[in-house]
């Protein structure tokens, strides 16, 4: 019940309300990325969201306008010049992700369930047992995330959000909601440490 239901009615009212309390931090980042550098304020780029539907996610801008097709394109190590001064501190606070409020108000996301940074290779590359992680909207934050994050291969991220859509509850969500504050605060895993994290 609450993975067909219960979960999708929180996050929408949780994400409403998140969105209106933050919305001065929103305004205040959106006018910081657009006076920062040119370019437009969201980064969009297609992900692969529930049962494997292409969708649009957004975020604030963090790297120059088209970096990802300069460089090491859709990745970014530490130091990468592509990323901006406002950039680098909305990175190192999560702030960057905070537009994703409106993917999930819109249905495409979820507060907590695999997040998925990059699919890595076409849809129809997954493994059967890999296409599971589809069986769930995506996540802002989610198991794989608070187990290593960037640091972890895809095949093994891929894994553990195997292992969350089989054993979804909320007593878990809670869980990972807490330990990816707790990461966040102190800034862990959030470097991609080569092209397959």
């Amino acid at each position: 019940m609450y993975k067909r239901f219960g979960k999708r009615l929180i996050d929408t009212v949780l994400s409403l309300i998140a969105f209106i309390i933050l919305s001065p931090l929103l305004l205040i980042t959106a006018l910081a990325v657009k006076l920062s550098s040119p370019g437009p304020v969201l980064f969009k780029q297609q992900r692969l969201g529930l049962h494997g539907k292409v969708f649009t996610i957004y975020k604030f801008r963090s790297m120059t306008d088209g970096a990802e097709h300069t460089g090491s394109g859709v990745y970014s190590g530490k130091g990468d010049p592509r990323v901006t001064k406002v950039g680098k501190l909305i990175r190192a606070t999560s702030i960057d992700e905070l537009p994703q409020f409106i993917n999930i108000i819109v249905g495409d996301m979820a507060i907590v369930a695999p997040p998925l940074t990059y699919h890595p290779w076409p849809v129809e590359q997954y493994t059967e047992e890999q296409f599971h992680m589809f069986d769930v909207r995506p996540g802002i934050t989610g198991w794989a995330q608070v187990h290593g994050r960037k640091g972890v291969e895809w095949h093994e991220r891929i894994k553990m959000n195997v292992w969350y859509t089989q054993h979804v509850s909320f007593v878990l969500d809670i869980k990972i909601l807490f330990m990816t504050v707790f990461k966040v605060l102190r800034n862990e895993d959030n470097v991609n440490t080569g092209a397959t994290v």
